[in-house]
């Protein structure tokens, strides 16, 4: 199943990788390997990148950092190959990256000695902008009938799907509600009526879709590869602030 009908695609500036994604899948249809495996791979994809980091050879960091994002989108369309949707996927997928952000601007704070308070602003930052896209990308999935794995609110325990136990899924949410609830909550209490008003149109959701993490985490890479490693705790401070405008686009349509 696609996320979104084809006639109301829209260009995801954070999926760059989705053509790698799709071929990677593709290649693991009629294999063993589960979406979870791929899961577990960008995880992995992601250490080695932060490992890079500390050790100050960009140029990899960066190309593990980019291959954990094409990763990421491989776990999913493995799934939709194979029929297999679960939300112990979409809750192991999330958790995990939400993990991984949190050491990638450990990371960065250890090499550039930046400001600890500045460091949590950029990363909680980096987490509501995430969450606005999500946000806004659940609402037209739901609303177009798309992929409907991603719930606009996740308020209680999905029951598990075929395939999958009910207790890794209540294991994952519990995760999942712990780190996400307080991002989730804020975006709601900003634009509380996006789920009842008019859908984003396809530019705005091209816009917006630079919040996505494939296009943060390609933003962090090139920044480290350019010598600008200084610069990725101040921009991502500032660059949260489009959250306020894109809301007040949202509101005015």
């Amino acid at each position: 199943m696609s996320k979104l009908p084809e006639r109301y695609a829209f260009l995801d500036l954070s999926d760059y990788g989705r053509p790698i994604a799709k071929v990677i899948a593709s290649s693991l249809k009629n294999t063993h390997f589960t979406p979870i495996h791929v899961t577990i791979a960008f995880i992995i994809s992601g250490i080695i990148g932060i490992v890079f980091i500390l050790n100050g050879q960009y140029w990899w960091a960066g190309f593990f950092i980019i291959l954990k994002s094409i990763l990421d989108a491989a776990d999913g369309e493995l799934a939709r190959m194979k029929n297999t949707p679960s939300y112990t996927g979409r809750y192991l997928d999330s958790v995990s990256d939400i993990i991984l952000n949190m050491f990638i601007f450990a990371a960065i704070h250890l090499i550039t000695d930046s400001n600890i308070i500045y460091t949590v602003i950029a990363f909680l930052g980096l987490q509501l902008q995430g969450t606005l896209y999500n946000y806004y990308y659940v609402i037209l999935r739901n609303s177009l009938q798309g992929d409907t794995t991603s719930r606009i609110f996740e308020n209680d325990t999905p029951v598990a799907l075929e395939g999958e136990k009910q207790r890794h899924v209540n294991i994952l949410f519990a995760l999942y509600k712990l780190l996400y609830s307080t991002f989730d909550k804020t975006i709601y209490v900003l634009d509380k009526n996006a789920s009842k008003g008019t859908l984003c149109p396809k530019w705005l959701m091209t816009a917006i879709s630079t919040f996505g993490l494939g296009f943060q985490l390609l933003i962090i890479s090139v920044m480290l590869i350019a010598g600008l490693k200084e610069y990725i705790i101040p921009f991502f401070m500032w660059y949260t602030l489009l959250i306020f405008v894109f809301i007040g686009i949202r509101r005015m349509l």
